[in-house]
């Protein structure tokens, strides 16, 4: 049921944009750069929001579009969420906050890659560095960490394990 007291369109978007992405509390959706508008309309009540998943697959959505409408409801607005799968989420659609919030958490955030261009390709080690103590000697265990998105690795130097979240 939508409030009957409005808050301004201004509040509104900051609300939704403070939405914690449920799988990693320490970013918001904005942080992440999943939250792509918010559009509020006075005239109708409506506040539009669009959302692009990490990945086709991602498991969070439901609970994002469920916490979006949530939150618009409970600041007097009518909520229409829209998933919107192309063009496809990219890490570097992170801020920069965001990707240090990882990285104090304990995970290693995402490193930059060219939009639009080509994905460079190695034979070699990947290097990612602790997030713990910064060192680079670190190895990967499993390909898949706690979600999709994330990757499970082992810092050699301090042998602690930790989440990368993986570029893409």
């Amino acid at each position: 049921m939508v409030t009957a007291t409005r808050i301004a369109p201004s509040e509104v978007e900051a609300s939704v944009g403070s939405i914690p992405d449920p799988e990693v509390p320490v970013v918001t959706i904005a942080d992440l750069g999943i939250l792509r508008s918010v559009a509020a309309d006075e005239t109708t009540g409506v506040v539009d929001v669009v959302i692009t998943p990490t990945y086709s697959g991602c498991p969070a959505m439901e609970a994002i579009t469920a916490h979006v409408s949530f939150v618009c409801r409970a600041a007097g607005w009518e909520p229409r969420v829209t998933t919107r799968l192309s063009p496809a989420w990219t890490t570097d659609w992170m801020s920069d906050d965001g990707k240090e919030k990882l990285r104090r958490f304990g995970i290693a955030p995402p490193t930059h890659t060219p939009l639009g261009g080509p994905v460079p390709v190695a034979l070699g080690r990947r290097t990612v560095a602790c997030p713990r103590c910064g060192s680079d000697d670190t190895v990967e265990l499993a390909r898949f960490g706690s979600t999709a998105c994330k990757a499970l690795r082992r810092c050699e130097a301090c042998r602690e394990t930790f989440d990368e979240f993986k570029t893409l």
